[in-house]
């Protein structure tokens, strides 16, 4: 595989991608729709299971699995143990050609190993699915072409970082009635040295491709540390990367696979050792806090968790609001680090399009939203998938306690995969002004667990956001009001507290859900995450320019 062939075949792409960053307009290179790949991807899923994933990486030293699907079953698969002491060493042996190749060639690589990735997106979704408890539509888009597009936004924005500075220049300085001063000066963007990924069990290929992509094309190896339940995604995305990069000529060890024995807890093992530079995380704010204290030698980047709120003033489409949080509550059983967690009502009551609507109104007809969409059990099962461990399950049985439920959550069997645990979201209500309420709804329920929060008006609903924002975090916030005033204070709120917020969806466009090449996901901005995917601060320090000036 020549550059030659990969500027043909890639070039177009990353220009349309640095276009897109630039304009933030939609655009996307890769398919939704199931019909526009090659087969449904089940028999090549199928083919994987109870067998070894051979990546051929130095310092193997165990086989290593144990992934059961959130539907049930035992996937039985394997996966390379590291031998640290070797493996690290033999990842930074590659580091100098793949910085020598410079910017352009690194990110046309990155594109030719998304491309092969999304050409088998049918067989990841399956793999997605059974590691995630996603449904398989949304296993297909989140974790197909809209992980892809994260990978390709994270390799336009470190080209564009990359190029900023030129590679050469002639420096001359004038010296009046003397010869001038001539240096020949060179710049080349140099990686920090191996990149570690801690994947995230719910969304492994959405969450782990933008840190993946930002640090591959910035000239860093990357070691994959996927999370013990969701290996398989990222073990095919590990291979995939190696083939291409030997192919190009350049050392497959650049990227490799560690998985881990049952309890063995290799992350924070990885995490402080000296070769590791950088760090990409998703998951637990305790685990995310105690890499950004510890992890000193290493650029961590981490996306944590946070309170989501939406703010309900007053609205001019009743009816399009419940749908549009309906919907939102509902897909992937609220397991989304952007899903909506409080709703912050005025306990006088709203002004709607339908009427003046009190509070007990407003959380019946959500519950009645909720319940609508999720009656037909066929389509319950599409939007909610399947619980993807024991600890939501917890946590959702014990919300129920914690106040008046307005809507009780009910357990839904799925026909193909009768062991899976279904379940129907939960609407508690809480009085804003209790404080033993305020220790629910002011903490994280990861899961399909919301709150109904009664406040004293609008005014206390938006320093009730700011401070849970500040505290706590937000991945989004919303807010829907037909005040001009009101819109201007929660955008003030989140200008302020460096909050993503979306006003007024009552469509087919969620809360929860973000666009690549357009949206922001997180802001880096509060305590939830302190990066945002992806912008310029996500991969302008995953290298540094290092500068040789030589005598003309």
């Amino acid at each position: 595989m020549q550059l030659t062939e990969l500027t043909e075949t890639h070039r177009p792409t990353l220009d349309q991608a640095l276009d897109a960053i630039r304009t933030r307009a939609y655009w996307s290179p890769h398919p939704e729709h199931p019909k526009a790949y090659e087969g449904d991807g089940k028999a090549a899923f199928d083919a994987l299971l109870g067998t070894r994933i051979d990546l051929g990486q130095p310092g193997t030293d165990d086989w290593v699995g144990g992934e059961i699907s959130p539907y049930g079953p035992e996937l039985g698969v394997t996966y390379p143990h590291p031998d640290l002491d070797v493996l690290l060493p033999a990842m930074r042996a590659g580091m100098g050609a793949w910085r020598e190749a410079g910017p352009e060639a690194r990110a046309l690589v990155c594109l030719e190993i998304l491309a092969r990735i999304s050409a088998r997106t049918p067989e990841i979704a399956h793999a997605v699915m059974h590691t995630s408890g996603q449904a398989f539509m949304m296993a297909f888009q989140a974790g197909g072409p809209h992980a892809q597009d994260r990978g390709l936004e994270a390799v336009a924005y470190a080209y564009a970082e990359q190029v900023r500075t030129p590679l050469v220049t002639d420096w001359s300085k004038p010296q009046g009635k003397r010869d001038p001063l001539e240096l020949r000066k060179s710049f080349t963007p140099a990686g920090r040295g191996i990149s570690l990924l801690i994947g995230c069990n719910t969304f492994p290929t959405w969450n782990g491709y933008p840190g993946l992509f930002a640090s591959l094309a910035t000239g860093n190896p990357v070691l994959v540390k996927p999370h013990p339940r969701a290996v398989l995604p990222l073990a095919l995305t590990v291979r995939i990367a190696r083939e291409v990069l030997a192919e190009a000529g350049f050392d497959p060890n650049l990227v490799a696979l560690a998985a881990e024995r049952p309890g063995e807890g290799i992350a924070k093992t990885l995490a402080l050792r000296p070769e590791i530079r950088i760090i990409d995380y998703t998951g637990s704010t305790a685990f995310g806090d105690w890499l950004e204290a510890n992890a000193r030698q290493a650029q961590v980047y981490t996306e944590k968790a946070g309170v989501n709120t939406v703010v309900i003033d007053s609205t001019d489409n009743y009816k399009g609001m419940l749908s549009n949080l309906s919907f939102s509550l509902s897909l992937y059983s609220g397991q989304m680090c952007t899903t909506p967690q409080n709703f912050l009502i005025p306990r006088d009551g709203i002004t709607t399009d339908a009427g003046p609507k009190s509070y007990d109104e407003v959380v019946a007809d959500l519950a009645g939203a909720v319940g609508g969409l999720l009656g037909d059990d066929a389509r319950a099962n599409a939007l909610l998938g399947a619980l993807v461990n024991p600890d939501v399950k917890a946590r959702l049985e014990a919300a129920s306690g914690l106040g008046e439920v307005a809507l009780p959550s009910r357990e839904i069997t799925n026909p193909e995969f009768p062991d899976a645990v279904v379940r129907t979201p939960v609407v508690v209500k809480l009085d804003g002004t209790k404080p033993d309420a305020e220790a629910a709804y002011f903490s994280e329920c990861f899961g399909p667990v919301s709150f109904a929060v009664a406040v004293d008006s609008t005014a206390s609903a938006l320093e009730l956001l700011r401070r849970t924002v500040r505290e706590k975090g937000a991945m989004t916030v919303g807010a829907y009001t037909t005040s001009a005033d009101v819109e201007h204070a929660v955008e003030e709120v989140c200008f302020e507290e460096s909050a993503q917020l979306s006003l007024n969806l009552t469509g087919g466009v969620y809360v929860n859900q973000t666009a690549a090449f357009s949206d922001f996901h997180g802001s880096g901005g509060n305590p939830a995450a302190n990066a945002a995917l992806c912008d310029g601060a996500f991969v302008a320090n995953r290298f540094r320019v290092v500068e040789v000036r030589r005598q003309a």
